[in-house]
């Protein structure tokens, strides 16, 4: 056995070999004898969503599991987080596994037992509130690994950081939240964190499917805003106006350049959009202003300041040339760094996923240009962020509900191999650093 996994896979040391050896069907055993109960937890948090830095009632789900299990738990790290310390019985690394906490203001209309009719006030709106994004299952899979860590405590060589972090999707205006505030709290210390591992379930993956990517996995996100001013007119006299919404509409347009003629494609992808688009109060009236809303997704530092400085430009300079004026904020409201997988992390957690998953099912992926402030993580100690699949055998990918929509839906079978993932990750990883 251990020749198949230094000769086969050249990445484990004798010691992770051998720990993979004697640990691995003991996980396999106590996952599979789990996965009902990670289920029911995932059904449970999916009828009760909370929106982020108000996680109270989930909050207090994890933390007395955890307690259960005999393991430190601290609660309100970063309002409503929960993190648990669990001591291994042999000296070794400190490993954080990172789970999401919050739902999203979405409506939910999946026909299921445990559908969400959580109705909430968020920006002074009412809204639906709904787990559109698996949150629930991240969970509930972090709530397995650590039953199933905690029934081999003596084995562990290391200690284990269980990370329950509310506010992945965002916070109310004028909050702080999420990774950024659980670390400035100091959740990555007490004890030092030497690696960190996170998950994210897919509703467009099949289940038992697992997929990575080394380096830069998920886009740096900034949103942004524009506001131009020109000159107020009557709607039948444009000539005396200077009119935002003309302008406005030349910078939409000029914006999309950037994609196009500044960034080398073959390098990085990169988005530029515009979401929202305000101004005028009726039909005669050529407005004074216009406000827009948009966000910029980048896979590199060099990428990202290309485009703030190319958006700032055109937008400005657009404005200028019509008369007019631009201002622009970005970031506006939020930021978040390139979700970037250390390269060597992933290169010898690879031999890890294949042998979890069978070596068939563990995929290279192609860039995501949604962001995760797991990236926040990542920036202080090496991590490696997978995705997990949660789409039923057989289906289309381009007909599967996808994320943040009210139809998003997840197959429950593929929850075990997540336990089953993130629990090797972490025996695998002490047993090389031993």
């Amino acid at each position: 056995m251990k020749k198949l996994y230094l000769i086969g896979l050249s990445l484990f040391t004798l010691n992770a070999a051998a720990q993979t050896t004697a640990l691995r069907p003991a996980v396999a055993k106590k996952a599979d004898a789990l996965e009902q109960k990670v289920i029911n937890w995932r059904r449970d948090f999916h009828e009760h969503p909370e929106l982020g830095n108000t996680e109270v009632r989930t909050a207090g789900i994890i933390a007395k599991h955890l307690e259960s299990l005999g393991i430190k738990v601290t609660t309100g790290v970063a309002k409503t987080g929960v993190v648990g310390i669990l001591k291994g019985g042999k000296p070794g690394p400190v490993v954080a596994l990172r789970a999401d906490m919050d739902g999203l203001p979405v409506t939910e209309r999946v026909d299921v037992p445990f559908a969400s009719k959580v109705k909430t006030q968020y920006n002074g709106q009412e809204v639906g509130v709904m787990h559109a994004c698996g949150h629930d299952s991240h969970m509930a899979i972090l709530m397995g690994v650590a039953e199933v860590l905690a029934g081999m405590q003596k084995d562990i060589q290391g200690t284990v950081k269980f990370i329950f972090q509310p506010a992945e999707e965002g916070v109310p205006e004028g909050e702080e939240g999420g990774a950024a505030l659980m670390i400035k709290e100091g959740v990555l210390e007490n004890p030092k964190v030497d690696v960190i591992f996170g998950l994210h379930i897919n509703s467009q993956t099949e289940v038992g499917d697992v997929t990575y990517r080394p380096g830069g996995t998920m886009a740096a996100v900034n949103d942004m805003k524009i506001t131009v001013t020109g000159r107020q007119a009557h709607g039948a006299y444009p000539w005396s106006s200077i009119d935002p919404v003309v302008i406005s509409a030349q910078i939409i347009n000029n914006l999309q350049t950037i994609v196009s003629r500044n960034l080398n494609v073959t390098e990085n992808p990169g988005v530029v959009t515009i979401g929202a688009i305000n101004g005028g109060v009726r039909s005669n009236i050529i407005p004074e202003k216009v406000e827009m809303l948009g966000t910029v997704r980048n896979f590199s530092k060099e990428d990202e300041a290309m485009f703030i400085e190319r958006i700032k430009t055109i937008a400005t300079k657009t404005a200028e040339a019509g008369g007019a004026t631009a201002i622009v904020k970005i970031p506006y409201s939020n930021h978040y760094p390139v979700t970037f997988n250390n390269i060597a992390l992933t290169e010898k957690m690879l031999p890890s996923m294949q042998l979890t998953a069978g070596k068939e099912h563990v995929k290279l992926k192609p860039p995501v240009t949604g962001a995760e402030d797991f990236s926040f993580f990542q920036e202080k100690v090496p991590g490696l962020f997978v995705f997990l699949g949660g789409m039923p055998k057989g289906k289309d990918p381009l007909k599967a509900p996808s994320h943040h929509t009210p139809d998003f839906y997840l197959d429950e079978s593929g929850f075990v191999l997540g336990v089953k993932l993130l629990a090797n990750l972490t025996l695998d990883y002490m047993g090389m650093k031993k």
